[in-house]
């Protein structure tokens, strides 16, 4: 039986692999004030190609197949945070640091 738990850093360990912890320039999306837009369901989008595919910019021979999954995964979002429900009150968003 592969054992679970967590490292040092928080990452989930499943004996076998390590899930690092979701990348930090990703945030939470949905029941914020102001609520989130397109462009920042695309941003958030781009990050998690960015980590998946382990690149920060794509060759040129990768690069269609990049910018589609960015915009099928956008799309795919953005239709999440709108059918979404919830009775909770807004959470204001928290400034990042300049």
């Amino acid at each position: 039986m592969p054992e679970i738990g967590r490292t040092a850093t928080g990452a989930v360990r499943n004996g076998a692999y390590t899930l690092g912890r979701m990348c930090r320039s990703i945030k939470t999306l949905y029941n914020v004030e102001p609520a989130a837009n397109e462009d920042e369901a695309r941003a958030a989008s781009l990050q998690f190609v960015r980590k998946i595919s382990g690149y920060r910019k794509p060759s040129k021979a990768n690069e269609a197949a990049f910018e589609r999954a960015v915009d099928e995964i956008a799309e795919i979002a953005w239709r999440l945070l709108g059918e979404l429900e919830t009775n909770a009150p807004p959470r204001e968003r928290v400034a990042s640091p300049a």
